[in-house]
């Protein structure tokens, strides 16, 4: 990605799909090109979240919400060090921040990152026509970087496809590091970070969890060195075909019968690991408002989601895996897909949503509190042993 310093608000910028439908609007943060997978988010809120998560690494997103950045940018709610967003679409960005926590604009925010964006289109349009053709490369250009529609259409048809893409390792920290439980230490988590967020070993410390949060390279020896009681595999970005790294780790993991948590990409590695596959869903779900049901218990979420792949999993039946008997915990009202798996002979459950609610609703806090009675089980069952 090129950019360059940002000019006048009226500086023309043109959004270019892989199938050749162009829209022609206004820059929007820092100028020059991009590219990378046109996805949309159905959210209201939550936009600073949304684009500090990894899990949307080389994607551009686009907003269905038509107003966005009225409530500016803040130190406070990032979920990563950075902005992942390969670029970013909007219909009518504020043109001034209202909002006590505002430190500055998300228009500053985005030149200051060097994010590629375009504001003034339809963007009704543009999601209506992405649930239609699908998911697809893009590119934005502004200023400078215009030239011949033609030559920009070329340049997206260049781009790499998020299918058969490897991006973990691209966004998952490169050191261990430690977050201290909140009061009394209860339980330590290995946590392998796969694009984690931060708001999701918080949620696990307000728990009284030390999360242990390790690379994505991180091998089985590495898990276990921090003698975990539990371990947890994060969201992330890019195809789960390619994980063979993250799965053969959770096979590992799931060979000791440690309690083990996963969520988004975590379901999809559990997937694999249990010997399902994985399929690239037209569009996927993206968004703040998505419902899911708990076959557990029957009830209902609106949950926070990010992901283009899934689980192709039975929802009519329990599976025989190599870890034992595997059934299809919860699925999306909206479209039957895969939302979560559960090991039924040993202590293994994953999600493919975002329980850590940020942003997003807080209906699926209780997996946390799942996760840590697996944990409270299998010690007390170390202590009859």
């Amino acid at each position: 990605m090129t950019t360059s310093t940002r000019g006048a608000d009226k500086t023309p910028a043109v959004l270019v799909l892989e199938d050749g439908r162009i829209f022609r609007g206004r820059a929007y943060g820092a100028h020059g090109e991009t590219f990378g997978e046109a996805v949309f988010s159905t959210g209201m809120t939550g936009y600073q979240e949304t684009l500090t998560d990894p899990s949307y690494h080389r994607q551009v997103v686009v907003m269905t919400a038509p107003h966005v950045g009225n409530t500016g940018v803040n130190d406070e709610d990032p979920e990563s060090s950075r902005i992942w967003v390969s670029g970013y679409v909007v219909r009518d960005p504020a043109r001034v921040p209202s909002n006590w926590r505002s430190q500055r604009s998300l228009d500053e925010e985005l030149v200051k990152q060097g994010v590629v964006g375009i504001s003034g289109i339809d963007t009704r349009a543009l999601t209506r026509h992405l649930r239609e053709r699908g998911a697809m490369r893009v590119g934005i250009f502004s200023g400078n970087a215009i030239s011949d529609d033609g030559m920009l259409l070329a340049k997206v048809r260049q781009a790499p496809e998020m299918k058969g893409a490897d991006l973990a390792a691209e966004v998952a920290t490169k050191e261990a590091y430690v977050v201290p439980a909140i009061g009394a230490k209860k339980f330590t988590v290995a946590a392998v970070d796969l694009g984690i967020k931060g708001m999701t070993p918080h949620r696990m410390a307000e728990r009284g969890i030390e999360v242990h949060v390790l690379p994505a390279t991180a091998t089985v020896e590495d898990v276990y060195a921090v003698r975990p009681d539990g371990v947890f595999f994060s969201n992330g970005p890019g195809d789960p075909a390619t994980a063979d790294h993250a799965v053969s780790v959770m096979q590992g993991v799931l060979a000791r019968k440690t309690p083990l948590f996963g969520i988004c990409f975590g379901n999809q590695i559990l997937g694999r690991a249990l010997g399902f596959g994985t399929y690239k869903l037209k569009y996927g779900h993206r968004g703040i408002n998505q419902p899911v049901q708990d076959r557990t218990t029957g009830k209902v979420e609106v949950t926070a989601h990010n992901h283009g792949f899934a689980v192709d999993a039975p929802l009519d039946k329990v599976s025989q895996t190599p870890y034992g008997r595997a059934e299809v915990s919860h699925v999306c009202l909206n479209d039957q897909v895969v939302e979560g798996l559960q090991l039924l002979d040993q202590p293994a459950f994953s999600v493919q949503y975002h329980p850590e609610a940020a942003a997003g609703p807080h209906d699926a806090a209780y997996l946390f509190d799942r996760f840590t009675s697996l944990m409270e089980t299998a010690l007390m069952e170390a202590d009859r042993a």
